[in-house]
């Protein structure tokens, strides 16, 4: 999406007289001109000018298939329906005047579909090579990530069964790879299986950057759930560089080796250099903020349960305390609040249970048989917890 005029400025009255010309209600008001006739023209007409500008018109060349699948991009962007749907769109747009082409059907599109992927390759070298022309120097930073696409039916040859993006559960899926310059310009996709892991798809797009471009000094960008072990190994074979995130386990195994410190996760940027990785460490503030919120509500909810299961011990002496333990120490560690609270037997004369505080959080409350709450702080629980 790109800006073509900023409004803010414009009188109100010139702003009325776009939204009355954008209707059409000055059409065939010069002279004697008179509408071309029923069909669309501009939608059409503008795709078609943009895919000349990027050389997408030439990358796909000027048989009957190429204006077919430049058809087929620009149906896409328009409507974003199906190829049944673009051959009704096409009805009511000039695509005879435009792009040269005749009547089809929805089959001899589905063929442009197979020209298309049998060419791929190519299309993609010649639309590569346009944006190396246009940009002036060959890319350095390349950004990579993929996401599932759901499917209705049973017949994909890559449909499968896998890890889903969306919300959408129990249908065969497709994996979709797309990777852009640094400034979010596709450059390639590729489709891979519906089981495909994330972290699979990374040696493909090596080898699309290595062998189809011609690209030897690149970085690769991708998120901690894109760029793992294996895609890291690639990558360091190949000869490329990559940047991507840190997962928590990852932290702590580097915490642990002493080769960073919490500490030095601030607003402020630091740096660390450890055998052939440099680590750059900031806080995200907004992040810490939402992952507290996130925590304490995770607390509120654990305080609440807490307080049901005292009422029910209170109520039933033959409860056993163990299995609120093993209950709620089990909720806490689900929702990753193992290092913030634990509960465990406290030796007291109602035999009762309690949180006991760690380092990083604050305990909230106890498990006792005669429904005892924590009056303060002293015993290391919050108040009214």
């Amino acid at each position: 999406m790109r800006t073509i005029a900023n409004l803010s400025n414009w009188a109100p009255e010139r702003v009325e007289a776009l939204k009355r010309c954008l209707k059409g209600e000055f059409d065939g008001m010069v002279g004697d001109l008179g509408p071309i006739g029923v069909r669309i023209f501009g939608t059409l007409f503008v795709l078609a000018q943009m895919a000349d500008r990027l050389e997408i018109t030439k990358a796909l060349g000027r048989t009957r298939f190429g204006k077919l699948a430049l058809f087929l991009v620009s149906a896409r962007a328009a409507d974003q329906q199906c190829r049944l749907s673009a051959v009704r769109w096409a009805k009511d747009h000039c695509v005879a005047e435009i792009l040269g082409l005749d009547a089809f059907d929805e089959k001899e599109l589905y063929s442009t579909l197979d020209w298309v992927d049998q060419r791929q390759d190519k299309v993609e070298k010649k639309l590569f090579k346009a944006h190396a022309r246009k940009k002036g120097a060959p890319n350095v930073l390349v950004l990579y990530d993929a996401t599932s696409c759901y499917l209705e039916g049973e017949c994909n040859e890559l449909g499968a069964f896998g890890y889903p993006h969306d919300i959408i559960k129990g249908k065969e899926q497709i994996v979709v790879g797309l990777l852009t310059d640094a400034e979010g310009e596709p450059l390639s996709i590729r489709v891979f299986a519906g089981n495909t892991a994330d972290p699979s798809t990374v040696s493909t797009q090596i080898e699309t950057l290595k062998k189809h471009f011609g690209v030897t000094d690149v970085v690769f960008v991708g998120d901690r759930g894109m760029i793992k072990s294996k895609g890291k190994a690639a990558l360091c074979q190949s000869g490329l560089k990559y940047i991507t995130a840190l997962t928590n386990p990852l932290v702590l195994r580097l915490i642990r080796k002493g080769v960073i410190q919490l500490g030095l996760f601030e607003e402020t940027v630091t740096e660390v250099q450890t055998e052939a990785l440099r680590l750059v460490l900031r806080r995200n503030e907004l992040v810490r903020r939402k992952e507290q919120r996130q925590r304490e509500d995770k607390l509120a909810k654990l305080r609440r349960l807490v307080d049901e299961r005292n009422a029910f011990v209170e109520k039933a002496p033959r409860a056993k305390p163990d299995t609120g333990t093993r209950k709620f120490t089990a909720w806490a560690t689900r929702h990753k609040l193992g290092s913030f609270c634990t509960i465990e037997l406290h030796a007291s004369a109602h035999g009762d249970h309690r949180c006991r505080q760690n380092d990083r959080g604050r305990a909230f409350g106890r498990l006792s048989r005669d429904g005892n709450r924590c009056a303060g702080r002293d015993d290391g629980c919050q108040d009214g917890g």
